[in-house]
């Protein structure tokens, strides 16, 4: 059975939903296709110490804001997750779960919705399948000669889950310094924190809000035309959090340089000194999940497709939405969504309008 909308939405967490607001608020017709069982997009999968950097306020959606969290001055991955799906509830957005779409397809006109079900038609597609789903592994020599148990940050949920075990817990970002800090912090695993390069903590004071406002500037600028502001990169690698700033000054949280290679039992750096390991924790980030567009032909030779804004330049019926800056900036966060997210779905309406 094949059936239709006039903009498919591709993808039910975070950006899926704001695409959903605006488009709702223009009065068009439309449907959100997302892959999980239940509402929170990515947040569902997440460690359970989660926090967001910023406060309820600032970690908002179009249209509502985020409520505060009792006692946590930042929400944890629960709340976020009761958020959204209060926010799916009070707009009506229209979402079909649980549905994984396989690939989206020129038809004359139209555009083709492939999914593990029934077909879709639309005039018009919004990508917002986020990265979550597409975990990037670096290819280290001995890295399959490892016995140990090997994972990424999306299978991490615990410091129980490693009560007496070596773990070494790789990535100089967000997401390595917060892991290893839990494993730290918890006591119960022997740590060791390995990075590319000394770790650039960010002041203790700045959060969210001043990261939103740091690349909304870089993006002004380049679009001005001025020299590049450097945005984000430019303050630092590592939001210290308060978990961070714990481990950091208690001395648990010290970086050592990255391995050259791993071995049975471990890894072994540069220059011979080695770290036996039970555990790997691969905190080495993600990629854009965009297989779903693959029939489109749209891939550029930097590994995006090339993007006005967020319409695809070689396909003007479709949109990326959430992808982070290059989609807007900050776009990838729940605060930076909501405005590429109302241009989206503006130009949307005027190419429906023309056609």
């Amino acid at each position: 059975m094949t059936r239709h909308a006039d903009v498919v939405v591709v993808g039910g967490g975070q950006a899926g939903l704001a695409a959903g607001y605006h488009l709702r608020r223009l009065n068009l017709d439309f449907v959100i296709l997302d892959s999980q069982a239940t509402p929170g997009g990515a947040w569902q999968h997440t460690w359970d110490s989660l926090h967001l950097f910023s406060p309820a306020a600032f970690s908002s959606l179009p249209g509502r804001l985020m409520p505060p969290q009792q006692g946590q001055e930042y929400p944890g991955a629960a709340h976020v997750i009761d958020y959204l799906r209060d926010y799916e509830k009070r707009y009506e957005l229209p979402v079909q779960r649980a549905v994984r779409v396989l690939g989206v397809h020129r038809a004359g006109a139209l555009l083709r919705v492939e999914t593990d079900g029934e077909e879709w038609t639309a005039r018009a597609v919004v990508s917002a399948t986020g990265t979550w789903w597409r975990p990037f592994l670096p290819a280290l020599p001995g890295r399959t000669d490892f016995a140990g148990r090997q994972l990424h940050t999306v299978e991490y949920r615990s410091p129980a889950d490693f009560a007496g075990q070596r773990v070494i817990v790789v990535g100089g970002g967000n997401s390595g310094a917060q892991i290893a800090a839990d494993l730290a912090l918890d006591g119960r695993a022997e740590v060791t924190w390995a990075t590319q390069r000394p770790p650039r903590y960010l002041a203790d004071d700045i959060d969210g809000r001043a990261l939103f406002d740091a690349a909304t500037a870089r993006r002004r600028a380049l679009d001005a035309g001025r020299a590049d502001t450097g945005g984000v990169a430019s303050l630092g690698d590592i939001v210290a959090v308060p978990p961070v700033r714990q481990a950091r000054d208690a001395g648990l949280l010290t970086a050592s340089p990255m391995f050259a290679r791993l071995e049975r039992d471990g890894g072994i750096r540069s220059d011979g000194t080695r770290a036996d390991a039970d555990a790997v924790i691969w905190c080495t980030g993600f990629r854009p999940a965009l297989s779903h567009l693959a029939p489109l032909g749209l891939r550029s030779s930097r590994g995006h497709i090339a993007t006005e804004g967020t319409r695809a330049l070689h396909e003007p019926r479709l949109h990326l939405l959430g992808y982070g800056d290059w989609t807007g900036p900050a776009s990838a966060t729940l605060i930076g969504v909501g405005r590429p997210a109302r241009d989206a779905a503006r130009e949307i309406s005027v190419l429906l309008a023309r056609n």
